[in-house]
C-alpha cells in the first residue's frame, strides 16, 4: 500500500475542469476517486488515505474511507454511468460482511460510527439494487443485510443520525427485506420536532443551525422523497414543501464566485455545501427563481471554486480541512477517509443527460435582498456584492455542545465568505486564541482569555443583533452588532466584578508577503493581498494593535494579520463600541498598488454615518435596514 506524504497541492487535472456537462462532472468523479484505488486493502474492504487517527479504531476509519467513496459512485451507476472499479467495490462488500473474513466490518456497538456510514448502502440497496444486491449470491446477500440489520438493534444519536436507520431501512423495502417499519416511523417522527420556521431544522432538539440541516437532513429527506414516493407520499410531499420552504434562506449563504459561507463544524466536508442543491435537483424541485439553471449554477461554481483550492495531497487524495489542508480546525471524528462524505455533492449524476438540470444553461444567483434575517439559525446575512462578499452576523445561541472549537465555530460575531474565521491554536494569549470577529476577556494580567460559548438571552431584530453572556459568575457582557458591510458596529456593556483584560478582533487578513499598515491611537487597519480589515474605537478607552494569530488558525489562509482593539478595565460598569470593517481580495485580481494609503483611507472613513448609527451623551440610536430606530440607553 502506498503511504501518504506531506505535499499539499492543487490537483492540476481537476482544476482545469471545466465542470459543464454531465461528463465533466464524472470525469470530475473519476479524477477524484482515481488516486484512491490503490490505497485500498487486498480484500477490497478497507480504504486507508492517510496515518493520523480520529476517535473511533483505525479499522473503523478504513471501513468509513470504503463507504464514503460511494456517495459519488453510487449516483454515478444509477445515472447510467461505469466505473472500472465496481468489482472491486463488490468485493470489499463481500468480505466487509462476512463474518469469517479478515476485513470484516465488525459488530457494531450503540452510538458507533459505523452506523453513519451504512446510510449510504441503504440508498444504493433502494437506487441500484441492480448493481449491488443483485450480483451478490444469497449468502452474500444474507451477510449484507445481516450486517446492516445491526443498526435495527443499536441507538443512533438523536440528531440527524437518525436518517442512517431510515435509509437503511428503505433500502431493505425496496429489495423486499424484512425491515423495521416501526423504528422507521418513530425515527422520521422524531426529526420532526427538529424542524423550526422557513424550512429550517436544528440538529437535534435545541441544537444548531448548521450545514447539518442542509447536507444532512435536508439532503436525507430528498433522497427519502424520491425513492420512497409510491410508498409514502405524504412525507415525500412534505419534505419537498420544507426544501422548498428552505432553498431561499440557504440560497444567502452562497456568494457570487462560487464560495459558500464558512459556519459551524465539519468543515472538512467542503463541497458537501452545495450537497443540499444536488438533492434538490435529484428530487425535481425548482420554484420561479430557482430554476435548474439556477441550481445547476450554484453547484458547479461551488465545485470549482473548491478544485482550485489546495486541498489535495500530492497524490490527489483529500486532506482533513478546509481551503488548505490543516488539522487544528478538524473534528474528532475526522478521520483520513471523512474528506470524501464530499461526495454528495455529485448526486446530479443520478440524472440522466436529457434532464432540465443538464440540459439548460448554467445561470448566476438570483437577485438576494442585501440583508436577509434569518431567525432560525440566529444569522443575519449581508452581502456585498460589488465585493462579491458574504457575511453572517451571529446573535449567538443559548446551548453549547462538546464539539472541537464550538465557540470559534457558533459564538463569532460574524462569519465571512472573503475571511473565514478562525480557531485557537492553544490557550495563552492573543496570538494563540487568534480571536477574530469576537470579544475576549482575560482577568487582569492573566493572558487566559474566555470568550462567548453559550447565551443568557439573545434577540435579534431587523439588522440589530443582541445577546448576554457571562464569561464569569460576576462578569456580564450585553452586545449588540449592528450588521452591515463593509462596516460593521458592536457595542458592549461590560458589568464586570474583577479587574479584565479584553480584546476585540476584526476581520483574520490573510497575508504572504507584503503588508500595509496603519495604526491610529484607537484604530488598527491592515492591506495585502487579500484585500483590507480594520477596527476602529468608537468609544471606551481602546487602545489598536495588531496580532499575528498562530498560523493555520484560519479556514481561509495559514497565515493572518488580524487588527484588535484591546483595553484594561477596572471592576465596574463599562461601555464600548467599535466599528469593524471588512473587504477582501481573491488575491488573483490587483490589489492597490500601495497598501499602506488602502489601509489608511479605511480608517478616515465615518462608519457610523455609513451604518445610520448617532451616538450622543446617554445613549446610541440607530436606524435599522427597514427604517426603524431603535435607542440602546447606556446606564
Amino acid at each position: 500500500m502506498k503511504m501518504p506524504n506531506n505535499t499539499t497541492t492543487i490537483n492540476s487535472s481537476i482544476a482545469d475542469n471545466p465542470l459543464k456537462t454531465r461528463q465533466d462532472l464524472a470525469a470530475a468523479l473519476e479524477q477524484l476517486t482515481d488516486p484512491l484505488w490503490p490505497l485500498y486493502s487486498d480484500g477490497g474492504a478497507r480504504l486507508t488515505a492517510g496515518n493520523t487517527g480520529a476517535g473511533y479504531p483505525a479499522s473503523t476509519a478504513a471501513m468509513e474511507g470504503f463507504s464514503r467513496v460511494l456517495w459519488g459512485l453510487v449516483p454515478l451507476l444509477a445515472g447510467g454511468g461505469k466505473t472500472a472499479h465496481w468489482d472491486l467495490i463488490l468485493d470489499g462488500i463481500r468480505h466487509g460482511t462476512d463474518p469469517s473474513h479478515e476485513e470484516y466490518w465488525g459488530d457494531v456497538r450503540d452510538y458507533d460510527q459505523r452506523l453513519v456510514e451504512m446510510a449510504v448502502f441503504g440508498f444504493a440497496l433502494a437506487a441500484i439494487p441492480d448493481k449491488l444486491w443483485e450480483p451478490l449470491v444469497p449468502q452474500e446477500q444474507e451477510n449484507l443485510y445481516n450486517w446492516l440489520n445491526q443498526i435495527n438493534a443499536h441507538p443512533c444519536h438523536d440528531c440527524n443520525w437518525l436518517f442512517f436507520n431510515v435509509l437503511v431501512n428503505a433500502g431493505f423495502s425496496k429489495i423486499g427485506r424484512p425491515y423495521d417499519k416501526p423504528q422507521m416511523e418513530r425515527n422520521l417522527d422524531r426529526m420532526d420536532a427538529f424542524h423550526l420556521e422557513d424550512g429550517w431544522y436544528s440538529d437535534g432538539v435545541g441544537g444548531h443551525s448548521d450545514y447539518y440541516g442542509p447536507f444532512a437532513i435536508h439532503y436525507y429527506s430528498l433522497l427519502y422523497a424520491r425513492l420512497m414516493e409510491q410508498e409514502d407520499p405524504e412525507r415525500s410531499q412534505l419534505y419537498k414543501e420544507r426544501a422548498r420552504e428552505f432553498a431561499p434562506g440557504f440560497l444567502a449563504w452562497f456568494a457570487p464566485g462560487g464560495s459558500a459561507l464558512p459556519y459551524g463544524r465539519s468543515m472538512a466536508y467542503r463541497f458537501a455545501q452545495s450537497a443540499f442543491w444536488s438533492a434538490f435537483a435529484y428530487a425535481g424541485l425548482t420554484t420561479d427563481t430557482l430554476t435548474p439553471g439556477v441550481v445547476k449554477g450554484i453547484v458547479l461554481r461551488n465545485l470549482r471554486w473548491w478544485f482550485s483550492q489546495p486541498i489535495f495531497d500530492a497524490r490527489g487524495v483529500l486532506t482533513i480541512g478546509y481551503a488548505y489542508p490543516s488539522l487544528v480546525m478538524a473534528e474528532s471524528y475526522n478521520a483520513p477517509g471523512s474528506p470524501y462524505w464530499a461526495l454528495k455533492a455529485f448526486l446530479p449524476l443520478a440524472l440522466g443527460d436529457g434532464h432540465p438540470f443538464w440540459q439548460e444553461d448554467e445561470l448566476p444567483l438570483p437577485e438576494i435582498p442585501a440583508v436577509m434575517v434569518q431567525q432560525a439559525p440566529h444569522l443575519v446575512m449581508v452581502r456585498e456584492e460589488a465585493a462579491g462578499h458574504v457575511a453572517a452576523f451571529n446573535s449567538g445561541h443559548l446551548s453549547s455542545n462538546e464539539h472541537t472549537h464550538t465557540s470559534a465555530k457558533y459564538e463569532k460575531f460574524v462569519y465571512s465568505t472573503g475571511f473565514g474565521f478562525s480557531v485557537p491554536r492553544a490557550e495563552w494569549g492573543l496570538s494563540q486564541g487568534a480571536f477574530d470577529s469576537m470579544l475576549a476577556l482575560s482577568e487582569g494580567g492573566d493572558n487566559l482569555y474566555r470568550v462567548r460559548r453559550r447565551n443568557a438571552e439573545t434577540a435579534i431584530e431587523d439588522n440589530v443583533l443582541h445577546a448576554v453572556w457571562n464569561p464569569w459568575r460576576d462578569v456580564e457582557v450585553r452586545s449588540w452588532i449592528i450588521a452591515g458591510l463593509p462596516w460593521h458596529i458592536r457595542l458592549h456593556r461590560i458589568a464586570a466584578g474583577r479587574p479584565l483584560d479584553i480584546a476585540e478582533g476584526g476581520f483574520a487578513l490573510g497575508q504572504e508577503e507584503e503588508l500595509g499598515r496603519v495604526l491610529e491611537a484607537a484604530g488598527m487597519a491592515a492591506s495585502t493581498e487579500w484585500g483590507t480589515s480594520a477596527i476602529k474605537s468608537l468609544f471606551g478607552g481602546w487602545k489598536g494593535e495588531l496580532v499575528w494569530p498562530n498560523a493555520n488558525t484560519n479556514l481561509l489562509r495559514p497565515r493572518t494579520v488580524l487588527p484588535t482593539l484591546t483595553a484594561s478595565l477596572a471592576p465596574g460598569v463599562h461601555w464600548l463600541a467599535s466599528a469593524v470593517y471588512g473587504s477582501p481580495l481573491s488575491g488573483s485580481e490587483p490589489g492597490p498598488a500601495d497598501l499602506n494609503a488602502a489601509a489608511a483611507a479605511v480608517l478616515q472613513q465615518s462608519p457610523a454615518e455609513l451604518l445610520n448609527v448617532t451616538i450622543r451623551e446617554g445613549n446610541v440610536s440607530i436606524i435599522t435596514h427597514t427604517g426603524k430606530e431603535k435607542v440602546i440607553l447606556l446606564d
